[in-house]
């Protein structure tokens, strides 16, 4: 089915946005600690771990590492999204839709 030029034109600027929006995702980088600084998580754009650091005075109970390493992933992860929304919202307010649309 051919679609009229101005709505292939938008389609193609919209693949074209959606691309760049996950290269820009892919480029985020957030860090969260739990427990004053005790366990430390980093996570990518797509919510991957990339890196753990943990005091070694937890080391030894198992219980609050893993109450720690949960919190601080869980706010890693809301960090993410947070920032992938930002991104979201900047993009798609050049697109002139209406508010609250996205």
């Amino acid at each position: 089915m051919k679609m009229p030029g101005n709505m292939q034109g938008m389609l193609k600027q919209a693949q074209q946005m959606q691309a760049k929006l996950q290269e820009e995702i892919a480029q985020i980088r957030v860090e969260a600690t739990a427990g004053g600084g005790m366990v430390t998580v980093k996570m990518d754009g797509h919510k991957n771990v990339v890196g753990v650091k943990i005091d070694p005075e937890v080391a030894g109970d198992v219980e609050m590492l893993q109450d720690l390493f949960m919190a601080a992933c869980n706010e890693a992860t809301k960090k993410v999204d947070e920032e992938t929304q930002k991104k979201t919202s900047a993009m798609l307010g050049g697109m002139g839709l209406p508010p609250g649309m996205f």
